[in-house]
């Protein structure tokens, strides 16, 4: 696999539905995230939230398959598990044909 660019998990099923709950992009990025001094929390440098389109997307830096590959499969198996769309895009952000 490429290490380039990015992998986008979509709030949209493989069917074209809307996935559920709606925070669900804020409850992943939170699960892979640390705490710091005075419990605040500090999101994974290679993890970020993204609305796209008005969907909210868990954007991955492709990066992380190699530098943390338990990390890595725990937000792509998430995605598989609940039929999210995944993307692999070596342009971020899309280009608005996308």
């Amino acid at each position: 696999m490429s290490t380039i660019g990015k992998v986008i998990i979509q709030g949209i099923t493989l069917d074209g539905g809307k996935f559920r709950p709606s925070d669900w992009a804020e409850r992943l990025c939170g699960a892979v995230a640390t705490y710091g001094p005075g419990r605040r929390i500090i999101f994974h440098p290679n993890v970020a939230l993204a609305s796209i389109k008005g969907i909210k997307c868990v954007v991955i830096d492709a990066s992380l398959e190699e530098e943390d590959e338990m990390l890595f499969e725990f937000l792509t198996d998430f995605a598989d598990e609940n039929n999210l769309q995944i993307l692999r895009t070596d342009t971020f952000p899309l280009p608005e044909t996308l």
